[in-house]
């Protein structure tokens, strides 16, 4: 074992798999070993039976091997090594990772395990393990050299057990929901060379035995965690570290000059804190550093006067939010390995360089800045840009004709500029191309035809001036279709009903005319529609029904007329609002989106943000020419936490059914014609703060309750032709009771739909950023967060 430690990491793991594949003498484990790995066999297939998971087949297939009439020492994922003073191999390595991919399991499964005391090397990784690390039984592997307990979810503390390894160089305990501070005595782990503890719960300082004590560490990341208070001064005491992760955490405070001492620094991290102060021209000086990611704190880039001429060649540089100013900094010319380069969110100015343009880099971020004039037509010329990220700046001109000749861009984000003229064809071209967001900008014309197997998924074209019929060309893969607030006219291309994926749909302030296509109820993703403030007729389809995720739904300030049918109160997402994520499914690539849905919401235009959408269903029928009663059906939508009918023709009395409408927040039922009076179901609607009755011809008693009785503003009742009650402080003669209202049934209308005007539905969806495993997944090791004006994107890793 001594002569195995002396060996460097990297040549140990080496030596340590090979010794599988060398000759060994004819020797089997010891029959204590096979029965621990027999009876974890047992209790983990039996745990995934009981919980009826998918996995038991999978685990039953890879431990085929696991058998009692074979060598242990023969079974897949199994290593042994042959013991010069026994008779007998004996068991020093189980890679026993990816087992359980989905449900879960107890970690108690792992206490057969316990009992291999020569283990060496121990990888349970994604196995979905819940509970509390068994400490008590780790402690009898006291030989291990390499533990990875990766994304699991163990919860509790770490158990002191395992700072009593004395041999132990690799610990991965990331992805967990580990609680907590870390312990100081993870200093006793002297022969450590790389601590994961990334993506947990851990809280307080990052102990002073980690500077002080491991330091043959080599890689520490600590990021994602809720760690605090300074990074200590001593952590230049690590001179052998080549990773320091502390990112998105609330640390404070400078950047340690210690760090200088970091002669093998390459990749460093602090990112989304809350460190403030001057960034150091030294930190340039390190000759080995690669990644240097300071974005999201404090940080000033107060170096206008100092000439930079750095000694590291970069290949990702994140200055997000570091007040840096003037133009792009010229130093960065001579950084020719840039993947990566966020310097969104400063004070830049003047035009895209024409160097930059050349430098090949890979994602590039120079959103939220005051950057102007046109774009260099190099910029597209290349195939190794993946991500750009201009959004928010004050370019304009038009787009390089060409640019989908060369580009091999997957990202293309240019919302909130002056652009103007066309959109070229060529863009279409860009055969990788996921997202396209041009909103906000003054494209005229009308859009190329992308072609069906085109990977677009995610295309915002809003806020423009473009025009022609609905275009309907986006490939096939398409989730998010934002193309409100243009000029496009004519009627619904029957060819949107093949997009099977779609989920979100903005169509709103345009010019479409014609009737409300029937072909839409085929697009069974549906989980948001909106088409409001168009010149779209007829009545509603009852086969809307079928649409089962959507959610949000505006068909307001259209010359829809007929009956509301009552099947809309079938709508399942609107009875409980489902969580489904927006997402791209796919091999390569997978996306979080965050964005911001524009409403009308009690009474004023905001924003929903997208991370919490999932708990918003929204129904607006608003401003139409809609008429007879109100179907009682509705009150069955008790997911709804807006609906609006306001300003049409309709008639009769409030359903008492409406009481059970127990999330609505938001209630707008004037400038209608409708009778009777206020129910008294009313008075179930704790949720409600925004309520707007007036205009109509309602009578009686307003109901009481302590939330109605909140809802005091005379406007909400006014117009009406004898309402009275504590709320407009009027007082209501002795009367008898009223009879109990009997609503009519409406299940012989079968035709039904939609439309909200006090939701204006708007997808300003600035997606900010991606997370891509084969191009992207590579830059980014940290979770970076942005947030745009109106809008918001995740790009996660």
């Amino acid at each position: 074992m001594a002569s195995l430690m002396s060996l460097p990491f990297a040549a140990y793991l080496i030596f340590f798999f090979t010794l599988n594949l060398m000759p060994m003498p004819c020797f089997s484990c010891p029959q204590e070993h096979k029965e621990a790995l027999l009876e974890f066999k047992t209790s983990l297939t039996e745990n995934l039976l009981a919980a009826n998971s998918t996995d038991e087949a999978m685990v039953t297939e890879l431990l085929e091997s696991w058998n009692s009439s074979s060598d242990c020492c023969q079974w897949n994922l199994v290593t042994c090594h042959s013991h010069a003073a026994s008779a007998s191999k004996r068991i020093t390595g189980l890679d026993i990772s990816y087992l359980v991919l989905n449900g879960s399991v107890p970690s108690d499964v792992l206490a057969p395990l316990f009992r291999i005391t020569t283990l060496m090397l121990l990888n349970i990784a994604s196995n979905s393990m819940q509970g509390e690390i068994p400490g008590a039984g780790f402690a009898n592997l006291t030989k291990l050299v390499y533990l990875d307990m990766r994304e699991n979810r163990f919860n509790g503390y770490i158990p002191p057990q395992l700072f009593q390894f004395r041999y132990l160089e690799y610990l991965d305990l990331s992805g967990n929901f580990i609680q907590g501070e870390i312990p100081a005595e993870v200093g006793n782990l002297t022969e450590l060379r790389k601590l994961s503890l990334r993506q947990n719960k851990l809280s307080g300082r990052i102990p002073l035995s980690v500077a002080s004590q491991l330091r043959e560490l080599q890689v520490l990341e600590l990021q994602d965690n809720f760690l605090s208070m300074e990074i200590p001064a001593e952590i230049g005491n690590l001179v052998n570290i080549s990773t320091l992760a502390l990112s998105n955490n609330n640390l404070s405070g400078g950047i340690p000059q210690s760090i200088q001492k970091m002669s093998k620094l390459e990749t460093l991290a602090l990112d989304k804190n809350i460190l403030n102060g001057d960034i150091p021209a030294w930190l340039f000086e390190l000759r080995e550093l690669k990644n240097l990611h300071l974005g999201g704190n404090k940080l000033r880039w107060n170096n206008s006067n100092v000439t930079i001429a750095p000694k590291c060649m970069l290949s990702q540089l994140s200055l997000r939010s570091c007040d840096v100013g003037g133009p792009i900094p010229i130093w960065l010319s001579n950084q020719t390995r840039l993947d990566l380069l966020d310097l969104s969110e400063n004070r830049l100015e003047g035009a895209f360089p024409l160097w930059l343009a050349k430098l090949q880099v890979g994602i590039l971020f120079l959103s939220d800045n005051e950057l102007t004039g046109s774009l260099p037509p190099p910029l597209f010329q290349t195939r190794s840009l993946q991500v750009l990220e201009l959004s928010r700046n004050n370019f304009s001109g038009k787009l390089p004709e060409d640019m989908g000749e060369n580009c091999a861009v997957m990202i293309l984000m240019l919302s909130e500029n002056n652009f103007s003229g066309p959109v070229p064809k060529s863009i279409a071209n860009i055969y990788r191309l996921l997202l396209l967001d041009l909103s906000r900008n003054n494209f005229s014309g009308e859009l190329p035809i992308f072609k069906p197997d085109a990977l677009l998924a995610f295309v915002d074209i809003s806020s423009n001036k473009l025009s022609g019929k609905v275009p309907a060309t986006f490939g096939l893969n398409t989730i998010i279709l934002s193309l409100g607030q243009n000029e496009f006219s004519g009627e619904l291309p029957k060819n949107l009903s093949n997009l099977s994926q779609l989920e979100h749909l903005d169509l709103r302030d345009n010019n479409i005319t014609g009737d409300l296509p029937t072909f839409l109820t085929q697009i069974s993703s549906l989980q948001v529609l909106n088409l409001r403030n168009n010149s779209i007729r007829g009545s509603i389809s009852g086969d809307l029904s079928n649409l089962s995720s959507l959610r949000i739904l505006d068909l307001s300030n259209n010359l829809l007329s007929g009956n509301i049918p009552p099947r809309v109160g079938n709508l399942i997402a609107m009875i409980e609002t489902p969580d489904i994520p927006t997402s791209l499914p796919g091999a390569f690539f997978s996306f979080s989106v965050e964005y911001d849905l524009i409403v009308n919401w009690k009474k004023s235009k905001q924003g929903l943000s997208s991370h919490n959408l999932d708990i918003y269903s929204l129904l607006d029928l608003s401003n139409n020419q809609f008429s007879g009663n109100i179907p009682s059906s509705l009150g069955r939508l008790k997911g709804l936490k807006l609906l609006n009918i306001s300003s049409n023709e309709l008639s009769g009395s409030i359903p008492l059914a409406f009481g059970d409408l127990e999330s609505l927040e938001t209630l707008d039922l004037s400038h209608n014609n409708l009778s009777g009076q206020i129910p008294e179901t009313f008075a179930k609607l704790q949720e409600l703060n925004t309520l707007d009755l007036s205009n109509n011809k309602l009578v009686g008693h307003i109901p009481e309750s302590p939330q109605m009785d909140t809802l005091i503003d005379p406007n909400i009742y006014a117009n009406n032709s004898g309402l009275c009650g504590v709320q407009i402080q009027l007082h209501c003669p002795e009367e008898h009771p009223p009879s109990a209202e009997t609503d009519e049934s409406d299940e012989k209308n079968d035709t039904w739909w939609f439309s909200w005007a006090t939701a204006g539905i708007g997808f300003p969806f600035g997606f900010f950023s991606a997370v891509a495993s084969m191009y992207v997944v590579g830059y980014f090791g940290t979770v970076a967060t942005r947030t745009r004006r109106g809008s918001q994107c995740v790009w996660q890793r």
